[in-house]
């Protein structure tokens, strides 16, 4: 297993950061100011983008794994990796559906629930969000503090 950090052309891995989020232009909102890193086994598996927020807290705005290496362990490797390589933020969110085997993962990683936007999936997304048979309404926050 490998780590970088993609600073250029973030698109070429577009496909993959899809999966976790289905609109192209929402992901365009945190493209360029997140930073983008992909982790490889030998070849890209999963990507994440993270965002500052302030000087204290960061959002993981995308985690996506291809679908042939869910339940591996990668995304929590990966996960493990951004909390060990943004230690000098307190606090990391991750916004989410509403959907119970992803706020497992969530929580297997540490996450705990902090907060709720009501209908951001029915306000932003054209098309309905579909996750697991659910349809995604309002987006559920998670927060790891690391102080």
């Amino acid at each position: 297993m490998r780590f970088e950090e993609i600073t250029t052309d973030k698109k070429r891995v577009i496909d993959l950061l899809l999966l976790a989020d289905e609109q192209e232009d929402m992901i365009d909102r945190y493209l360029d100011e997140g930073r983008l890193f992909v982790l490889y086994d030998p070849a890209i598996v999963c990507a994440a983008v993270v965002i500052n927020l302030n000087d204290k807290e960061c959002e993981l705005k995308n985690i996506a794994t291809l679908p042939s290496a869910q339940r591996q362990g990668y995304g929590k490797a990966m996960i493990q990796f951004l909390l060990t390589k943004f230690t000098r933020y307190q606090t990391m969110y991750v916004g989410t559906g509403d959907v119970p085997e992803t706020l497992a993962f969530y929580q297997e990683c540490g996450f705990h629930r902090s907060h709720r936007i009501k209908n951001f999936f029915t306000d932003y997304y054209r098309e309905p969000i579909i996750d697991h048979g659910i349809q995604l309404t309002d987006m559920i926050y998670l927060r790891i503090d690391q102080s």
